[in-house]
């Protein structure tokens, strides 16, 4: 992604920079705070995927490796008003929530159940080469009644940081398997 650095951070010089198609945006994380303006069509990769990307900034000629932290959008229009960048360092470890992804097919789903996630993103604490796009969970054995809890996940490398006791993705019963289940005892 390419930028150019911006001067003026008021409402004015803001507002002047959407009229162009610029958006504006901030650096922070490194020595000191860097504001810049990006095209708005440079955003569509970053916001249309559920997986976490590090981003190239090239401001002025510096290099920054960077992920996106927070986006700002009109609410009417949907147009990016304004993102902050978190600039990332090698020897430093950062936080991020990195989304969940499930492979297999589980035994409880087939047998009526239904997979539900209940949290599509996990909060952790890493370097940034131990930073995965995403992390993988599989459902294969998973009956109905059954979940994958926080504490269940290891990743080498990541510390997560959300409540241990929580599930990410459990098989819960529906009513059809229920009903199911009552016809088969009587």
């Amino acid at each position: 992604m390419s930028g150019s650095s911006r001067s003026n951070v008021g409402k004015k010089d803001a507002k002047a920079l959407r009229v162009e198609g610029l958006v504006p945006c901030v650096l922070y994380g490194g020595d000191s705070q860097t504001h810049f303006s990006v095209k708005e069509a440079d955003f569509k990769p970053l916001l249309f995927t559920p997986d976490v990307h590090t981003v190239d900034l090239e401001i002025d000629g510096k290099s920054y490796k960077a992920v996106l932290q927070d986006i700002q959008y009109h609410n009417l229009s949907d147009k990016v008003l304004h993102a902050d960048f978190l600039q990332l360092s090698e020897s430093k470890p950062m936080i991020i929530q990195i989304p969940v992804r499930t492979t297999g097919n589980s035994a409880g789903v087939r047998a009526g159940g239904k997979l539900v996630t209940k949290l599509r993103k996990v909060k952790v604490r890493a370097l940034l080469k131990d930073l995965p796009d995403f992390i993988t969970i599989d459902i294969t054995p998973l009956e109905i009644g059954q979940g994958v809890k926080v504490r269940e996940i290891s990743v080498p490398g990541l510390t997560l940081l959300d409540a241990q006791n929580v599930d990410v993705v459990a098989v819960t019963a529906t009513r059809a398997s229920r009903q199911a289940a009552d016809d088969a005892k009587k």
